[in-house]
């Protein structure tokens, strides 16, 4: 594995955590601001930052 590839790990019963280089964007294409190398994407639907995870699926 390099440097240059994301890392995606799904936790069970929790979120994806992503880590290393990413681009996110959203359905539209919109590039989504992402001012972190580590980030939790929701997989509960019940976030209120959604699509990032705020510990709400506990």
């Amino acid at each position: 594995m390099s440097d240059s590839e994301a890392i995606i790990t799904p936790y069970r019963d929790g979120p994806l955590l992503v880590r290393g280089p990413f681009r996110m964007v959203d359905q539209d294409g919109q590039e989504i601001e992402v001012d972190r190398g580590t980030i939790a994407l929701c997989r509960c639907g019940k976030s209120r930052i959604r699509p990032f995870c705020d510990g709400t699926h506990r």
